[in-house]
């Protein structure tokens, strides 16, 4: 194969993964190989079926009152798995998780750590529809729902997962605790490094909280970077 050939093969993967938007940085990528390419390809297509498999669920009351399966969007060879409880009403209309200001807050977020949706990031929820006025999970379908996130964890493989938010860290980690006592340690979820800070739009109703929220990203920064 010609170097061409090479590069025109990288931009094709690049659009199925990412579509047509193109992430460049300042540091020079060497371009992926073709088993690299095969196995980016083979896990986006995996994850694309999963989401056909399971997005008729009616599990539990709250696929019968959704607008949208929140299946989850990103990259599907992520490092880094962010995590809410559940969809909101503007993810139930447009079916992404993460919309609104609070996903305009995450991606500043993420941007301050030169990450950005898409691009070594997945984002999911716990549920994957909404419960009535935005109320808290309740254990009955967090069971019925659970499972998916965990096949999701099993095809993309993070090197960590993030749950936003003291409901979802409660919810994942069956700990009744505030967040404050489940901040600054490292969890475990089934085998993957968990921690846990505060859900975007809690940055929104009380700017105190940017501050740790910044101390907990340049931990997942760090920690990225050396894993």
């Amino acid at each position: 194969m010609t170097t061409k050939d090479t590069i025109h093969q990288y931009f094709k993967q690049q659009q199925a993964l990412y579509g047509n938007e193109l992430y460049l940085s300042n540091e020079p990528d060497p371009l992926p190989g073709p088993e690299s390419v095969k196995e980016g390809a083979e896990t986006h297509g995996a994850l694309d079926e999963f989401h056909q498999s399971i997005c008729q669920c009616l599990e539990c009351p709250l696929g019968a009152c959704r607008t949208n399966f929140v299946f989850g969007v990103g990259d599907p060879n992520a490092e880094l798995l962010l995590v809410g409880e559940a969809p909101g009403e503007q993810e139930d209309l447009r079916g992404e998780p993460f919309v609104g200001r609070a996903g305009k807050m995450l991606d500043d977020i993420l941007k301050a750590i030169h990450k950005k949706r898409g691009d070594g990031v997945y984002i999911a929820n716990v549920l994957k529809c909404r419960p009535p006025n935005n109320r808290d999970p309740l254990p009955s379908e967090v069971e019925k729902c659970e499972p998916y996130l965990l096949e999701q964890i099993r095809q993309i493989q993070p090197k960590l997962i993030v749950a936003l938010g003291r409901v979802a860290g409660k919810t994942l980690l069956k700990m009744d605790v505030p967040l404050k006592e489940m901040r600054d340690k490292t969890h475990d979820y089934n085998g993957t490094p968990l921690r846990v800070t505060y859900h975007p739009a809690a940055l929104l109703r009380n700017s105190n909280f940017k501050k740790p929220t910044w101390v907990d990203f340049q931990w997942i920064r760090d920690y990225l970077q050396n894993a």
